[in-house]
């Protein structure tokens, strides 16, 4: 009889465990179906942490807006401010290329798994939209951002390239091209390996290794800027076969990983004030990384990615569910580390194996972040929370990663 009701117990449990299991993927489609009707009520245009510098009433007085201190003031207050100072200083809400290289990749991740034509759609409109807002005069094509951005270590204008902006959206109109066979999208992105090989900066190590900068406006080494440079080349290779991308971002590879510190972390980049470490950048440089060795079939990196991934999983998310900003911090709660955690599962193709985790996340990130209108909060902080409706920075990467999480678990 003890064999009997061990058998009684074990099925008492799994049907349990499955009801649980039904409930919270019904909650996590009902969160998305409210945050898609949201972006596609706002027909996916927004405001931006960083689009400070739009304003009408900061560029008013040219005396202020032309000194670094002062954008740089001006745009911290309106990222960190719990209040949107947008309406009232004249902001407006407006198309980001990266974020609609997300929403692209999106759409297209739904469609794999259901192919609806209002997914194609969507495919077609936003992949057009973004070709119309490539930056001109560059070796290839590229995209920047909406708003002139003021770093400390620079300053980038409105409409100047970045790697970042460039690579997702390749990856996005790559995407695009294997479901619509529009050939002006794999064109547009073969092109923008140019930019990169050309108009980007290089700053070398004694191997011959190097690091591309953010833009071709600045030296910076920021790795996981870099590394998204590596992953363009390596993406297109897949389609182009050129030897001489692998070759290059091989080098860039090399560069990123000689920085890594021996605990498997790595700092944002090698300047002084870039010594941090964070939960999303560390989550992009493995799945760089990642890409590079999956195209290349080079598996001489793949230490560092184990090594790496070891440390992002176990120092970036409590037992409550909550995405830690910093290694040593907590705070600032930002919605891009839940969401990269889905897509940095996703690349490396071990989300399932973390499956558990996953799922704490997202439903911890859906049950205090979302708001009933459907959008995701940006950051929760201490004291105060940023219920701002930013579209590249929470909707966009929480529809990018919801729509892996359903890939992976083949749900519709």
């Amino acid at each position: 009889m003890k064999p009997v009701r061990s058998f009684q117990l074990y099925s008492v449990t799994f049907a349990t465990s499955k009801i649980i299991a039904e409930e919270q993927m019904a909650d996590f489609k009902n969160s998305f179906q409210k945050l898609k009707s949201y972006c596609e009520k706002e027909n996916f245009k927004g405001w931006d942490p960083y689009d400070g510098l739009n304003s009408k009433v900061f560029n008013v007085v040219p005396v202020i807006s032309k000194k670094r201190f002062f954008r740089l003031a001006w745009i911290q207050v309106f990222k960190r401010s719990p209040i949107n100072l947008r309406k009232i200083t004249s902001v407006e809400k407006g198309y980001n290329a990266k974020g609609l290289g997300l929403f692209i990749t999106g759409y297209c991740n739904l469609y794999k798994n259901d192919p609806q034509p209002a997914y194609l759609e969507k495919i077609n409109q936003l992949s057009e939209q973004v070709l119309k807002m490539q930056s001109e005069g560059y070796s290839g094509a590229c995209w920047g951002y909406n708003f002139d951005w003021q770093a400390r270590a620079f300053f980038q204008p409105k409409g100047m390239p970045t790697v970042v902006a460039t690579t997702f959206i390749t990856e996005s109109l790559l995407e695009a091209y294997k479901i619509t066979k529009n050939e002006t999208y794999l064109e547009t992105a073969k092109s923008a390996t140019q930019f990169v090989l050309k108009d980007l900066n290089r700053t070398f190590d004694d191997k011959g290794n190097f690091s591309f900068s953010y833009s071709p406006l600045d030296k910076t080494q920021v790795f996981n800027a870099s590394l998204l440079g590596a992953k363009l080349l390596s993406l297109v290779y897949e389609f182009t076969k050129e030897e001489n991308l692998l070759t290059e971002a091989k080098k860039v590879v090399q560069y990123a990983a000689d920085f890594q510190q021996k605990n498997g972390a790595w700092a944002y980049g090698t300047l002084p004030y870039h010594q941090w470490v964070d939960n999303f950048h560390t989550g992009y440089n493995l799945e760089c990384i990642y890409t590079y060795q999956k195209v290349s079939g080079d598996t001489s990196f793949s230490k560092n990615i184990e090594k790496g991934l070891e440390y992002y999983l176990k120092t970036f998310f409590t037992e409550e569910g909550i995405s830690k900003y910093y290694n040593n911090s907590i705070f600032p709660i930002d919605i891009h580390a839940p969401a990269q955690l889905v897509v940095t599962l996703s690349k490396l193709e071990v989300l399932q194996k973390n499956k558990a985790l996953v799922d704490k996340v997202l439903t911890w990130t859906v049950n205090n972040m979302q708001s009933d209108k459907g959008f995701f909060q940006y950051q929760k902080n201490k004291y105060f929370n940023s219920n701002i409706p930013y579209m590249r920075w929470a909707q966009a990467w929480m529809f990018y990663a919801f729509s892996y999480y359903f890939l992976e678990t083949n749900e519709r």
